[in-house]
């Protein structure tokens, strides 16, 4: 053996009760579960400690941090060992020299401008390939999964119109995803209220959803409405992936606003109907209350349309800036899911310009205030949104198809803490503090049932012949360490991570081992 675990206390990912075993590694693999009389070439003392399978962020933003921070710790340390990358519609692959432009200015905010990474790549393959050889072709911090991006491909077909697209732009977006899912991709993301992805009815997702059952994918939308109509909203998503016969993973899956107090019982019932009726749904939540996004993001529609130098051209119009007010304030923007804006639940977050830094942390006073720093920031304002209800948190997250997902935007001065804090946070307040989760269910929700998402046949337990992605951690003290105040301090009680049997955390210090590769999921037979 080349490691030997002695004595941990082993949560298999299953939901199973614990039970204290040996776990033995041999090159990149568990090689043995039990009692290990001999020793390996390293021993590790685990008593005290439980071992379980490396967690599955299913929701994640690090698609250039991946490829400029080698260290990453902001997810090794928290014992995540795979990313699902390409959320929420909008990602930099495929792509050409036009939407690539676009896309970095859009999504600014999330990930920064990208002027310290070199993107050579424009199709899907060739940006997995390019986070394999990354930092020298030594690899990633973690491993990656990703989606193709649904509003990306929609802009690369037929730009930022709101409009339907024709049969042959309705061909090229089908052959975009169809080509996605064939160098690896492992499904299909939207962004709803996000521009141009919103622009699609349901008739287009369909067809592409169709695309991606025939590759053996699934469809993880950000919904048209987590507001007013959040029920209706998730009903199509629901209804459109039965009629495409498509697998369905809901992003980020909450009920937000003031209209939304107490109403999570209502989704989880529509999800139970569907799931009885055969229906193939699972979902990811993070344990926190307030959103994030852009403060882009809030603007109606329409003033999307163009693209984002379009978006700054209305912005300046005093005129169009009144509508977009009124659509803000007076009639709830679709772009802030149907609800008249409150300014007094946003946040700044992180500002793309140093000069406007004292920004970050206050609440945004009103419209001038907001239109201004769009137009100082060019679009890359970084907000939090505090209208979530912890009593919809907890329900959500006792789903028997829950899954974790940080939607960790790791931009900004202050971001979101969930970036470094959703799975311990899931492990010491949730479980060990009120009991919302057992410790093995609440391994399941951040192992075994995202692997089983993803279909991987040897990751998200703990079984002889799986890849040693593992994390021990302390069950009497881990906890995230970030807050609203530190968004950015680690957690404690995870000493250890490995992946493919490697150490990318020892002794609670990240190592210098790079070990993540990429995670392409080989297209089904149906794709032929």
């Amino acid at each position: 053996m080349d490691l030997v675990i002695r004595g941990a206390r082993v949560v298999d990912g299953t939901g199973g009760p614990p039970y204290t075993a040996d776990v033995g590694v041999h090159e990149g693999r568990i090689a043995a579960i039990g009692r290990i009389p001999a020793g390996g070439r390293r021993t590790l003392d685990a008593h005290g400690l439980a071992l379980a399978p490396g967690f599955v962020d299913m929701h994640a933003h690090s698609d250039l941090a991946l490829l400029r921070d080698p260290d990453h710790a902001a997810k090794a340390a928290q014992g995540v060992t795979l990313e699902v990358l390409g959320q929420d519609g909008i990602s930099y692959a495929p792509v050409d020299d036009r939407t690539l432009g676009e896309v970095r200015a859009a999504i600014a905010g999330w990930n920064g401008p990208g002027e310290d990474v070199d993107f050579t790549w424009r199709t899907v393959g060739g940006y997995l390939d390019a986070l394999d050889r990354a930092h020298g072709g030594r690899g990633t911090a973690v491993n990656a999964a990703y989606l193709v991006p649904q509003g990306t491909v929609r802009a690369y077909a037929l730009g930022w119109e709101d409009r339907p697209a024709t049969p042959a732009e309705l061909d090229r977006m089908r052959t975009l995803v169809a080509d996605g899912l064939a160098e690896g991709a492992v499904g299909m993301s939207s962004g709803l209220t996000y521009t141009p992805g919103m622009y699609a009815s349901g008739a287009e997702l369909t067809e592409l959803c169709r695309v991606v059952a025939r590759y053996g994918g699934y469809y993880c939308p950000h919904h048209r409405s987590y507001g007013r109509g959040a029920l209706a909203a998730y009903a199509e998503m629901v209804e459109l992936t039965r009629g495409a016969g498509c697998a369905l993973h809901l992003a980020h899956a909450t009920m937000n606003f003031g209209e939304n107090a107490g109403r999570a019982p209502e989704l989880l019932a529509l999800l139970d109907a569907a799931l009885a009726d055969g229906c193939d749904i699972t979902l990811d939540s993070y344990p926190y209350t307030p959103g994030s996004t852009t403060l882009v993001a809030l603007l109606p529609s329409w003033a999307g349309e163009g693209g984002p130098e379009a978006v700054l051209a209305r912005l300046r119009d005093d005129a169009e800036a009144g509508r977009i007010r009124h659509a803000l304030e007076v009639e709830g923007a679709d772009g802030c899911h149907g609800v008249p804006v409150d300014w007094s639940t946003i946040e700044i977050s992180g500002v793309g310009d140093p000069a406007l830094s004292a920004y970050v942390g206050t609440r945004l006073p009103g419209w001038e205030a907001a239109r201004r720093l769009l137009l100082e920031d060019r679009l890359r304002t970084g907000i939090l949104q505090h209208v979530g209800h912890e009593e919809n948190v907890r329900a959500i997250m006792r789903h028997p198809v829950h899954t974790g997902g940080s939607d960790g935007i790791l931009q900004g001065a202050k971001p979101h803490p969930r970036a470094y804090g959703t799975f311990p946070h899931y492990l010491g307040h949730y479980v060990r503090e009120l009991g919302v989760l057992t410790l093995e269910e609440c391994v399941a929700h951040l192992a075994g049932r995202p692997a089983a998402r993803l279909r991987l046949p040897d990751r998200g337990l703990l079984r002889e012949g799986y890849r040693a992605d593992l994390v021990l951690f302390d069950p009497d003290t881990v906890a995230a360490g970030s807050t609203y105040e530190r968004p950015r301090a680690l957690p404690t009680g995870i000493p250890y991570v490995l992946i493919d049997g490697r150490f990318v955390m020892r002794d609670g210090r990240r190592t210098d081992v790079l070990a993540g590769r990429t995670i392409r999921r080989t297209p089904h037979p149906e794709a032929a």
